[in-house]
């Protein structure tokens, strides 16, 4: 990795900035708010965090860890999330909606580093869909919760008129146990601490946009949408034998805003410095010449069945090791490092030797993507 670099005064004046308290000024919804981005950092920790206000929201995690107490004694470690899926189109190569809102959900729980159990299934239908393709994606979600291991437990159903909604929306919530005493959150990456991501970026974003026919393409491009729990159980497994789980730092599933949201909320968390190298990316040459033709960074294009993981040096090369015998881990690789400063900035050392921000999209890139 190239020596930590000096800041110059453009860094600093971003640091500045992303130190403020976000506030939400708009006067309207519109899709950057669900973007993944700024807009949605704004909403979400100007409105719902400020209004809901608690310990557990404050952490801003995709899942919240808490324990219940078993007669005064220590109790299970459980983690909850919850997610609501509005993509466009619903069938698309390498999945659909149902798939993607039970691998959403069980992969939420796994960054924690839980083992999902149970999954709640929540519809909202809009007048004239067809019950054949709902068939089809309730058999869809029965096949990704035997691959996860996970039941459907309990679940709503609604139905509104035509025109209120479009097609099909899910809203899916899960529950795990932590099995291990792990402590996995995007607050505890250090300076020295390395990045590593799962496999190849923006497959399942690229996927679904040329999916709603916006360009004429035929690529053999498939969304990645997968359940990521046993390979966050087999990089749990590989810490315990080295009795080093404290270098897990943080493992995040970079969705909505790809890669570069996902280090940027790390960033911020920590108040740390992310330097990721450009060269070292992994992207497909089809997403590649895909974003191209779409004006798309694959840096900020959703993925489905990748992880990001925050972890100690000396765990790194055996974790990858480990990470690249599993069927969702074979291209895992090391793409950068934490540093101390400029805090809460990601930066790109570039192929051209120089060095650039990457940060928060501002509106909406790909929206209905999840």
């Amino acid at each position: 990795m190239p020596a930590e670099f000096t800041p110059s005064p453009l860094f600093e004046r971003v640091e500045r900035a992303r130190r403020r308290k976000p506030v939400i000024r708009d006067s309207h919804i519109t899709l950057a708010h669900g973007s993944g981005g700024k807009a949605m950092r704004e909403l979400i920790e100007g409105l719902f965090v400020e209004k809901l206000r608690n310990p557990l929201l404050e952490k801003m995690e995709d899942q919240a860890v808490f324990e219940v107490p078993s007669a005064g004694r220590s109790g299970t470690r459980l983690a909850l999330t919850t997610d609501s899926y509005v993509v466009d189109p619903i069938f698309f190569p390498g999945g659909d909606i149902g798939k993607l809102a039970v691998c959403g959900t069980v992969n939420d729980l796994a960054m924690a580093g839980a083992r999902p159990l149970y999954l709640s299934a929540g519809f909202i239908l809009e007048e004239g869909f067809f019950v054949d393709d709902l068939r089809r994606v309730v058999d869809s979600m029965r096949e990704a919760a035997t691959e996860a291991g996970v039941e459907i437990i309990t679940g709503d159903t609604k139905v509104v008129p035509r025109g209120s909604a479009d097609k099909l929306f899910i809203n899916t919530s899960g529950v795990g146990v932590l099995d291990h005493p792990v402590n996995i959150s995007a607050s505890r990456a250090r300076p020295g601490d390395v990045v590593i991501v799962s496999g190849t970026l923006g497959d399942h974003g690229t996927t679904v946009m040329i999916a709603r026919g916006e360009l004429e393409l035929e690529t053999g491009i498939q969304s990645d949408t997968a359940p990521l729990h046993s390979l966050v159980a087999e990089m749990v497994d590989e810490a315990l034998k080295r009795q080093a789980l404290e270098d897990i730092r943080c493992l995040r599933d970079p969705t909505r805003g790809g890669v570069a949201t996902t280090l940027n909320e790390i960033a911020l968390a920590a108040e740390v410095c992310i330097r990721i190298e450009e060269a070292r990316i992994p992207v497909r040459e089809e997403v590649k010449g895909a974003c191209e033709l779409l004006g798309l960074d694959p840096l900020y294009v959703a993925n489905e069945g990748k992880l990001v993981a925050i972890v100690s040096p000396a765990l790194a090369e055996p974790l990858l090791e480990r990470m690249r015998l599993h069927r969702y881990g074979r291209e895992a690789c090391l793409v950068g490092q934490v540093e101390s400063t400029p805090a809460g900035i990601v930066v790109m050392a570039t192929g051209f030797g120089g060095t650039r921000i990457v940060d928060m999209l501002v509106g909406e890139q790909l929206p209905r993507i999840c």
